[in-house]
This record gives structure tokens, sequence and C-alpha cells, in this order.
């Protein structure tokens, strides 16, 4: 029954989906592999504009012009919260990478570079973070 739902329809399904089960949804057939592809895209952009907002925001904070202990604070907020949107946006590309939606060479040299630098412990987007 799913495969031969409109287009419109899986579009709305899909972007619906969570993280977790996204990539579950793409073997139903090709037009939902299709729209699961692009939206795990859809999130891996969104995570990084994310991630870069958080960095601009948490960059006053950096300078060391509030008191020690509301530093602090923001600072363990701030790194929990890159530490969040990081995860959860290595996990879309894992997923896409190990299911065949990463064709670019450079796309999956980056991802591969980014997953073995998180499981090392290191700071995959080069964020001053860890």
């Amino acid at each position: 029954m799913l495969d031969r739902l409109p287009v419109e329809i899986v579009e709305h399904i899909v972007a619906k989906i969570p993280d977790t089960d996204l990539i579950a949804a793409s073997k139903v057939d090709r037009v939902w592999w299709q729209e699961v592809r692009r939206e795990a895209y859809k999130r891996w952009k969104n995570y990084a504009t994310m991630i870069g907002y958080v960095r601009a925001l948490g960059k006053p904070f950096e300078k060391g012009n509030v008191d020690w202990i509301t530093f602090e604070d923001v600072n363990d907020f701030y790194k929990r919260w890159i530490d969040r949107l990081t995860e959860d946006q290595l996990y879309i590309m894992e997923k896409m990478l190990r299911n065949g939606m990463v064709v670019d060479p450079q796309e999956r040299e980056t991802i591969e570079h980014a997953l073995s630098e998180h499981r090392w412990g290191g700071d995959p987007w080069g964020l001053g973070v860890v």
C-alpha cells in the first residue's frame, strides 16, 4: 500500500519521520528511497546550519566578557548543544553512507573522516568544543 501513495503524500510522511527511523523508510520502493535521500540531505544541511548558528551564539562567551560562574554554565550548555547537534548530524550522515545515498566521492570522504574523528573522541568539524 505504501508503494502506491502519490509523491506529494510520501514527501509529507517522510518529513515527519524521526531521524532514527528515516532510512528504514527508504526500503519501501524507489520513490521512497529518493524522498528519504532528499530529506536526509535536508536534515544534514539543517544540522550544519544549526551548528554554525550555535557556534556564533557562543562567540561572545569565548572572549571572557562575563563573570566566571556564568561563563562556565553557558560554556557547558554550549558544548552539550554542539555535541548533540553533531551526533545527530553524524547519525544521518552515517546512515546515508551505509545505505548508498552518498554518491559524491568528496562527501563520502568527508563523512568517513568525520565519523573516524568522532569515534576517537575528536572534534569532527574543528570547532574546538571537544
